[in-house]
């Protein structure tokens, strides 16, 4: 068994996070259950300041929020030193609640809404990362009406393949993400930043992908933006204060994943960004990256309960659970793959092949396929599933008419909602029936 540290198996055969038995969790806050493990998050965070700190004496790291955005977890993150990374005018907003300080946020987004850039305009948060010509405009007309000035970071894309899944690929030529690198867009949009009265130009950003476990591509990416940043001093005799070499590291969710320590990136990404700019004689810059993954997804295990079993003779047994794609879309999505244990019969052998299935009215609504459990897996047993902590909650919906799950902190024995769960008044509350029908 893959078993985190903050996991262990009690002395009722339990699985326990930071101390708290799931099934008792189960029983107190019912399933399916989104459980966070504070200490691991706060182990993460740490990991990544002390190794940023360590190589740069400019370093910053932004949380990707849009893995987990939510107050509690903003506030913890943001209390380890981190700043944060918001991709819409509900996480800003999110953000702003918390109590986190403007100058410790960026908007980010391949599509912002003039509600979103005035809502970063007036809160004068640290910078807005722009993708697109049409979103410059929009960002100089907001500027001018508020008579405010905002920093701006330009998004590139250089053509970079990871060799990942499509759906978690940013940096490709057929991508929606950025400026083009080699067609000059991002060179003219440097210029018309540059000209503007009321946007700054700040700096040069670039998220390449997800699940990244291979650090060669972000050597390329190295040399990309160092090359991109000499040809803006060269020609238009301008400074960037900031290189952005986004997130994406990868994560261990089954056996099949090798993920590296954090630090191996890093250590590369410094190593390199050094002697381009020594070579080059350019004033080294502040150097950021936007983990999100990384940060919440192994702090992060989803429960739920098991409503029947079905078992189709020579093909597969399923496990039917109280989830679904409305909790967990993401192996709908992608494809994507968990390991999940029996969290009720820990010490059973989990010898026998089952795929858990969710409750939503759909064939392609599998939490994940062929996974092993105990022979004497039965109804009412609780199952938990590893590695739930990011885009899980985030991309939860209301599928169905299926509830958005609570969310739980755990840490050191203690349990905190931190999300409270969605009731069947909530979805229907915007509901509206007009007089003619009533």
């Amino acid at each position: 068994m893959h078993l985190n540290s903050s996991m262990e198996i009690n002395e009722k055969g339990h699985l326990t996070i930071s101390g708290c038995d799931t099934v008792e969790l189960k029983k107190q806050y019912g399933t399916p259950l989104y459980v966070i493990d504070e200490n691991t998050v706060r182990s993460n965070c740490k990991k990544f300041k002390t190794a940023m700190d360590k190589y740069f004496d400019n370093g910053r790291v932004m949380y990707a929020s849009k893995a987990l955005n939510n107050k509690a977890i903003l506030k913890i993150v943001t209390s380890e030193g981190l700043g944060v990374d918001v991709v819409s005018g509900g996480e800003l907003y999110t953000a702003l609640q918390a109590g986190i300080s403007p100058d410790k946020i960026e908007l980010h987004g391949n599509s912002k809404t003039e509600e979103e850039i005035i809502m970063a305009v007036e809160n004068q948060i640290y910078c807005i990362i722009a993708d697109g010509f049409d979103e410059l405009d929009l960002i100089e007309k907001v500027c001018q009406r508020l008579n405010k000035k905002i920093n701006v970071t330009i998004r590139i894309r250089p053509n970079i393949d990871i060799h990942a899944h499509e759906a978690i690929q940013t940096a490709k030529m057929d991508c929606k993400f950025g400026f083009g690198l080699f067609d000059g867009q991002a060179f003219e949009a440097v210029k018309i930043i540059n000209k503007s009265n009321f946007m700054a130009l700040h700096g040069v950003h670039c998220h390449i992908g997800s699940q990244i476990f291979d650090e060669q591509p972000f050597e390329e990416l190295a040399n990309h933006i160092v090359d991109f940043a000499c040809d803006i001093k060269n020609n238009l005799n301008i400074l960037l204060d900031e290189f952005n070499f986004g997130g994406g590291f990868g994560v261990w969710y089954t056996d099949e994943d090798s993920p590296k320590d954090f630090e191996v990136f890093i250590k590369l990404i410094n190593k390199t960004v050094i002697d381009l700019c020594n070579k080059n004689n350019y004033p080294m810059p502040i150097v950021s990256i936007e983990p999100g993954r990384s940060i919440i997804g192994e702090a992060g295990t989803t429960l739920y309960n098991v409503n029947g079993l079905k078992e189709i003779k020579d093909v597969r047994t399923y496990c039917m659970s109280d989830g679904g794609m409305f909790e967990n879309i993401r192996t709908a999505l992608y494809g994507a793959k968990y390991t999940a244990y029996c969290a009720s019969k820990m010490n059973e052998k989990h010898n026998k092949l089952v795929s858990i299935a969710g409750k939503c009215c759909e064939s392609g609504d599998m939490i994940t396929w062929d996974t092993p459990m105990p022979e004497s897996l039965q109804v009412n047993d609780t199952i938990a599933v590893l590695t739930t902590g990011a885009y899980n909650y985030s991309m939860a919906n209301n599928y169905n008419r299926n509830p958005v799950p609570a969310m739980v902190l755990v840490k050191n024995g203690e349990s905190h909602i931190i999300a409270k769960r969605q009731t069947y008044e909530y979805i229907a509350l915007n509901d509206v029936i007009p007089d003619y029908l009533k």
